[in-house]
């Protein structure tokens, strides 16, 4: 804070500020790392600026009343970098960020700042499995909760293994590899295989539960366990009556 380097680059943006600037040094408060943030990028009628920054503080006034609400940034256009105007939120937990996002107060407020933007694009940041789960560019959907996509992820890995465990290691084991060398190889050949094939199948299978636009009452909610439990057992009673 105090360096030379620093105070050469508040010397060159002098032009740029109001009035001398200040340093605020904050302590304490909830850890960034435990917050799950949305982005969302409005493309913003030209004459309609003014109506839609409005429209963003009624925004702003909902989200504080539902819980776990930490805070929220506008970020305007830059000219030649970026057209759209940014919205920027975080709330404490992806299920309290689901909730706000699913709200019917959100929806009605929605509707009502359609006049204001053309389109608009949201995207959650922070998710335990990533790019696991995607459900198609220009949609509203980011990731499903974090105990739905435990509950996928066990569905692809389980068999995943399993089949290595019985074709694979043995091979590798026949090639005299370490135990932790071929441990690696295996774990390669199950990442790959998630990413790339079985993971993508998965999504599409349980898009109905998956989907956060589809899956919006318990009933949904429990068909997606039922299925899912399902398969593990069918799963588990295969390799018990195959490997014996």
């Amino acid at each position: 804070m105090g360096s030379d380097t620093r105070r050469e680059l508040l010397e060159q943006a002098r032009d740029l500020f109001e009035e001398a600037p200040r340093q605020e040094v904050l302590a304490g408060g909830m850890p960034v790392h435990d917050a799950v943030t949305a982005v969302v990028s409005h493309d913003v009628r030209p004459d309609q600026e003014r109506a839609f920054v409005s429209w963003q503080e009624k925004i702003l006034s909902a989200q504080r009343k539902f819980p776990g609400f930490m805070g929220s940034e506008l970020f305007r256009p830059v000219k030649g970098v970026q057209d759209k105007w940014v919205a920027v939120f975080r709330f404490d937990t992806r299920q309290h960020l689901d909730k706000w996002l699913e709200s019917t107060t959100r929806r009605k407020l929605l509707d009502e700042g359609r006049g204001a933007f053309v389109s608009y694009d949201v995207r959650k940041v922070g998710s335990a499995f990533g790019s696991w789960f995607r459900f198609g560019q220009g949609t509203e959907e980011g990731a499903p909760p974090n105990w739905k996509q435990a509950m996928s992820v066990v569905l692809a890995l389980y068999p995943t293994v399993e089949i290595l465990n019985l074709v694979v290691s043995p091979r590798l084991a026949a090639l005299g590899l370490p135990g932790y060398l071929a441990l690696f190889i295996s774990n390669v050949l199950s990442v790959c295989i998630l990413t790339w094939l079985l993971m993508p199948l998965v999504n599409r299978a349980l898009a109905f539960w998956l989907m956060p636009s589809q899956a919006r009452s318990l009933r949904i909610d429990v068909a997606g366990v039922a299925v899912v439990a399902i398969c593990w057992l069918a799963f588990i009673v295969i390799f018990g009556l195959t490997t014996g």
